[in-house]
């Protein structure tokens, strides 16, 4: 399995950094997993840019110092500090696009769930009432706060479960998520947002990465390689 560590030196080129381990999946059939922290943003989904509030949302990230970007992949609105929200990426080979989604995202959850309590935070799974970004792949706190969600996108060849993992900062991320999401006019409970840290682990991204690096690994030999 390749690990690749490190983010590029712009928002673009971190993009590219993803696709082009997905691209190299499909390619090859060698699978990878990427765990960083990306660039202070506030990433919105294909829903947000077609909300009536769109563009006061993308105001209010940038007047709070997050500049706006789209994916493709995910939900809605999740926010990155640029110092200690994680986020995570590993592209597997697949033969039929038809079968294993609901088997990926089992696996992921699960994989991400083993490597945060053994850094000893007390996460399940779930998520609370009006969290950022909603879906069912997530972990939150035992006490309740939201602190990973998961993601899935499947091309020709190869899938890549992704997703972000909250370490530390949540005051900040209530700050700007309060502002994008009252924007969106989208439902948001500030106490929905937790993090490793409030949950009994580390508050040190980097050994968050390399514990969702070996879960996911789970015992095969690895290639590591760094961004340039």
């Amino acid at each position: 399995m390749r690990v690749i560590r490190g983010r590029a030196a712009s928002r673009e080129a971190d993009r590219d950094v993803t696709a082009e381990m997905l691209r190299r999946t499909a390619e090859t059939g060698t699978p990878a997993i990427r765990a960083w922290t990306p660039h202070r943003q506030v990433a919105f989904g294909r829903r947000d840019a077609h909300a009536a509030g769109y563009d006061r949302a993308r105001r209010a990230a940038e007047e709070r110092g997050f500049p706006p970007v789209e994916r493709s992949v995910g939900g809605r609105a999740v926010a990155y500090t640029g110092e200690t929200t994680l986020a995570f990426a590993l592209a597997v080979p697949v033969e039929d696009l038809r079968v294993g989604l609901d088997e990926r995202y089992e696996d992921a959850t699960e994989t991400v769930l083993r490597a945060l309590r053994g850094l000893g935070a007390d996460v399940e799974g779930g998520e609370p009432p009006a969290s950022f970004c909603p879906g069912r792949h997530s972990l939150r706190a035992d006490t309740g706060g939201k602190i990973v969600g998961i993601a899935q996108r499947v091309t020709q060849g190869a899938a890549l479960v992704s997703g972000c993992v909250l370490v530390d900062e949540r005051e900040e991320l209530v700050d700007v998520l309060v502002a994008v999401y009252g924007a969106l006019d989208v439902p948001f409970d500030p106490d929905s947002v937790g993090s490793v840290a409030a949950a009994g682990g580390p508050s040190d991204p980097e050994a968050v990465a390399r514990a969702i690096e070996e879960g996911f690994a789970d015992g095969r030999e690895t290639t590591v390689e760094h961004v340039e």
